[in-house]
């Protein structure tokens, strides 16, 4: 049954993909000049362009490879540019539509129609490639976001804490070696007290991973408190447990719907991801059963990778829950999208007496590129109630 819906999903997926991508070519094919020598480059690069990420994906499954690289590296540039040629071929096909019934171009409308056609298939080209440029240099340079936050809450004998924490980091072939090795050494440079990852740590999977060796870069992670994980959607798409696994091998402490007692001051829950149902086959624990035993009275952090129903988390006693999954929609304009769906996006809110926080991660999926946020590693810097503040 999973295999049936599996089919008929990646099916649908690459039927509207085809679609897609069948309407920007036409849409170009037809802005370049019959007689120009363009036009068999154009069809072919197209086809091998639009074809690219396909064929990685099944490459990484039975030839992971440096052919497989190159096919994933040029595959997942395409996303980000066919999602940007899609909105301007239909920005253009909506402006062409309006032009029939109130004229609102002729004033710059050249007297040849096709070279008018042609120059903004140049000018569209361009603008996209800068648009790729600057968001691939965007997504290669992580800041550091320090948050200070009070929880009136007894910790014991501990006044304050540091945490460093990362989400979505999508550890594999395109967040390789080098981003990975960054992200451990501004991690370890804020000398936190602990760090958490708040899942997507491996980009669906494990192959890439532990081709690159990258689990050598998490354990050079250290903080006296530990470093600790929770699942996202993506270890379960990959294979939650062959994952699991791996990360613990390498430092991390994964909770799996669990939660510590830590330095007798503090408790850290963490949730396995909504998806661990789907794709699991198990169902995760509700909060009650999760909180089950701990001591409200002390301070609760939780973790749990996808931002959902933070009415419930406020009332269930928990002081600051961190979370990631929405990439703030990564390329412009999907944050509005992810702002519809998600009470936070990104950023800080405070809910009752939550905090809340929701990152739009370290790494990301598909394209290398980030058009609406930096990518970030977060340095929360926690007061208690017995500090005096």
């Amino acid at each position: 049954m999973r295999n049936i819906t599996f089919i008929i999903f990646f099916s649908i997926v690459l039927i509207i993909y085809s679609l897609i991508n069948y309407y920007i070519f036409i849409r170009g094919w037809k802005a370049i000049p019959v007689d120009s020598a363009i036009r068999p480059f154009y069809r072919w690069g197209f086809l091998f362009l639009a074809s690219s990420y396909i064929i990685a994906r099944i490459l990484e499954r039975i030839w992971l490879s440096p052919v497989s690289d190159i096919f994933a590296w040029v595959g997942s540039f395409w996303l980000g540019f066919m999602f940007y040629f899609f909105l301007a071929v239909v920005f253009f096909d909506i402006l062409r539509l309006l032009h029939l019934a109130f004229p609102v171009y002729p004033w710059f409308m050249p007297s040849d129609p096709a070279k008018f056609r042609f120059a903004v298939f140049v000018i569209t080209c361009i603008s996209v490639s800068l648009i790729m440029l600057a968001g691939f240099v965007n997504a290669l340079s992580p800041r550091v976001k320090t948050i200070n936050l009070s929880i009136q809450k007894n910790a014991g004998n501990r006044q304050e804490l540091s945490v460093a924490m990362a989400s979505d980091i999508h550890m594999g072939t395109l967040v390789g070696p080098r981003r990975t090795k960054k992200m451990a050494n501004l991690i370890n440079s804020l000398k936190p007290d602990m760090v958490v990852f708040a899942g997507d740590m491996v980009d669906e999977e494990l192959a890439p991973v532990l081709r690159f060796d990258l689990g050598r870069e998490l354990k050079r992670i250290s903080a006296p408190l530990g470093v600790y994980a929770v699942t996202g959607n993506h270890e379960y798409i990959g294979g939650a447990d062959k994952a699991k696994k791996y990360l613990e091998d390498h430092g991390v402490t994964m909770l799996n719907d669990t939660m510590l007692l830590i330095d007798s001051s503090f408790y850290l829950a963490g949730r396995e991801d909504r998806t661990s149902t789907r794709f699991g086959h198990k169902k995760r624990k509700d909060l009650g059963e999760l909180l089950n035993g701990a001591d409200l009275n002390k301070p609760v952090i939780m973790l749990d990778h996808q931002p959902f129903g933070l009415s419930e988390v406020a009332q269930s006693g928990a002081d600051l829950q961190i979370s990631g999954h929405t990439h703030h929609g990564q390329l412009w304009p999907l944050n509005y999208l992810t702002r519809a769906i998600y009470e936070v996006s990104a950023g800080l809110k405070k809910i009752g007496k939550t905090w809340f926080y929701v990152s739009p991660g370290y790494g990301g999926w598909g394209p290398p590129v980030r058009t609406n946020s930096r990518p970030e590693v977060v340095l929360f810097r926690i007061s208690f109630a017995n500090s005096g503040s």
